[in-house]
């Protein structure tokens, strides 16, 4: 399709949130998912505090508003170092987390801190320093998130590249790893994409993706990554997705369907990736039941490999 017609079809833009009953289906399907409440899945067993094993450092900035990349938007962002940090004198793995709160809240569905800190202790994971970034806010732009998370470029890499990275290296005073098979990105739904977006950007900044019910969907664009995929050489990532069967499906594309076309075009061009798909809704359960695991298999086979 010429780039005139992709455009008189209304194809470059977002999905308008009421089209062809979308309205009353979306109350459908919610009321499905909330009767349902992927009451299967539950949190992982590393995400409860455990007898002897010490608590990693914590630093919460609110409002932070000094953004260049976003220019009138503030954030929470929080920082986490491992208790192994300091014993290291290697520099520290990075892991950047998009939907920061979501992922660090202790009564949450991932609880990614207490994971940490009991994965650490084990040594089943380096020394390390997570970050947990919540969109921006922004007067200007209501639709913010969407702005950041699914916009198909390399804007939000070097926001963080630029920003948080030297941010965090200021506030803990560590240099953070260089090694990118030590560097994750995760994210949930549009945060998936925007981890994948990432690290397809700069490979040599994430090695590592690691996406919950990702927004392979025709949002700003991401619905062409699979082909992406298939049509460029091939990157230097490994890709951790999941989703399940009551995903989303909406206007702007079939969840379910996008992550499983995502699985086949890294199949198809030989990525090193894992593929989980459940019973579940576009929540976090499913992928804070297979946190910790998701967590292994990214950083034990990447060094198994010697990528």
């Amino acid at each position: 399709m010429e780039f005139d017609s992709y455009q008189a079809n209304r194809l470059h833009l977002p999905a308008p949130t009421n089209m062809h009953g979308f309205e009353q289906k979306s109350q459908a399907a919610l009321a499905v998912m909330e009767s349902l409440d992927d009451k299967q899945y539950n949190p992982c067993a590393e995400s409860f505090r455990q007898d002897g094993v010490p608590e990693g450092e914590f630093t919460r900035i609110r409002d932070w508003s000094e953004s260049a990349t976003y220019p009138g938007t503030s954030r929470i962002i929080s920082i986490y170092q491992s208790p192994t940090v300091a014993e290291s004198t290697e520099p520290p793995a990075f892991m950047f987390f998009n939907d920061g709160d979501f992922y660090c809240w202790r009564q949450g569905q991932v609880r990614a801190t207490w994971v940490l800190d009991n994965m650490t202790a084990k040594g089943e994971l380096p020394p390390l320093i997570a970050v947990f970034v919540n969109p921006g806010a922004s007067e200007e732009h209501p639709d913010q998130r969407s702005i950041e998370y699914d916009t198909v470029s390399p804007r939000f890499l070097s926001f963080i590249n630029s920003e948080i990275v030297p941010l965090v290296e200021d506030q803990t005073s560590k240099q953070l790893s260089k090694n990118p098979t030590k560097r994750l990105i995760c994210g949930m739904s549009s945060g998936g994409i925007c981890a994948f977006n990432a690290a397809w950007h700069g490979p040599a900044s994430f090695g590592l993706v690691l996406s919950h019910c990702g927004s392979f969907t025709n949002i700003r664009g991401g619905h062409n990554y699979p082909s992406m995929i298939r049509r460029n050489e091939k990157k230097p990532i490994k890709v951790f997705l999941q989703s399940g069967k009551l995903d989303l499906n909406n206007p702007a594309g079939n969840w379910p369907l996008a992550n499983k076309e995502m699985a086949s075009a890294l199949e198809f061009a030989n990525y090193d990736h894992k593929f989980i798909f459940g019973e579940g809704a576009h929540t976090l359960r499913h992928g804070g039941a297979i946190f910790a695991d998701s967590l292994r298999w990214l950083f034990k086979e990447s060094d198994e490999k010697g990528r």
